[in-house]
């Protein structure tokens, strides 16, 4: 039976293939999507890791070791779930690390992060889409995004650009398709908020009364996703939807207004965002 109230293509009986999903967000996604039936097709870094994840999902459960860096990993991916399945209805490109560096130093860190971060999700586009467009079935491609790469905080430089270069990818991977004639499948971004994740626990073992849990992110992508939403930009328990949107209008008045670059963090400016965030 078809499930209810969802996007077309979390259905049971069809295949999700999700990236960093040994842990976090992508290990939180698998467990949601095999409750309603789906099959699903870990991929992570280590097998060990994904061992321990495949463990705790009920169903249908294939594990592949991928880099998400190398467009010849993610060809095998692509290979074994479609070998394995016959299909993919959902890709979340999920994969991530940090940290990378400033402006100016970290040149090391620098590449290894945008070759995941950004490259990751680039490969994973470019070896998947179109097999799943000639399936000619209900499809989502989801790219796990970031607030850092729409309001750009000072400190990871190199992290904001790598979200930044997936929200840009992701928006012109949704025009693309839904440019296709008969196409049917739909791209979403998802931005998190604060969330707990083995990522950003930093060595602390209790979850922030400010973060979300993953679980809470998934939850709401999925509900996103049934309403054909396209970016999905959760809130947490210290900053609400309406307090992002304000962030993200000013971050883009910076150019409309002329302002400095970043002014949210500039000292001149720091009285008047404070009244632009209280109106």
């Amino acid at each position: 039976m078809p499930a209810t109230n969802t996007h077309p293509a979390l259905q049971p009986g069809r295949v999700a293939v999700i990236t960093g999903g040994a842990s976090g967000i992508g290990l939180a996604a698998a467990h949601r999507l095999a409750a309603i039936g789906m099959k699903i097709c870990l991929a992570d870094l280590a097998q060990d890791a994904l061992d321990r994840a495949a463990a705790e999902i009920p169903g249908t459960v294939i594990t592949v070791v991928t880099d998400v860096s190398q467009a010849e990993a993610i060809d095998h991916l692509r290979d074994r779930a479609f070998a394995e399945f016959g299909e993919v209805a959902l890709l979340m490109n999920n994969a991530a690390t940090a940290p990378g560096g400033g402006p100016f130093d970290h040149p090391d860190r620098w590449r290894r992060l945008l070759e995941v971060n950004l490259f990751g999700v680039i490969n994973g586009v470019q070896s998947f889409t179109q097999r799943m467009i000639d399936q000619g079935t209900p499809c989502a491609i989801v790219n796990t995004g970031s607030k850092q790469g729409i309001t750009c905080p000072p400190g990871d430089t190199a992290y904001n650009v790598s979200k930044a270069g997936v929200k840009v990818l992701t928006e012109g991977l949704a025009h693309s398709l839904r440019a296709l004639p008969q196409c049917q499948v739909s791209a979403h971004l998802l931005v998190p908020g604060s969330t707990f994740t083995a990522m950003t626990a930093q060595g602390r073992t209790e979850k922030p009364p400010g973060a979300w849990t993953a679980d809470q992110v998934v939850e709401t992508l999925l509900n996103r996703m049934a309403k054909g939403d396209f970016y999905i930009i959760c809130p947490d328990n210290e900053v609400t939807s309406e307090t992002d949107n304000k962030r993200m209008t000013w971050a883009m008045q910076d150019i409309t207004e002329n302002r400095p670059p970043l002014s949210r963090w500039h000292p001149d400016y720091a009285d008047a965002f404070k009244t632009f965030l209280n109106a």
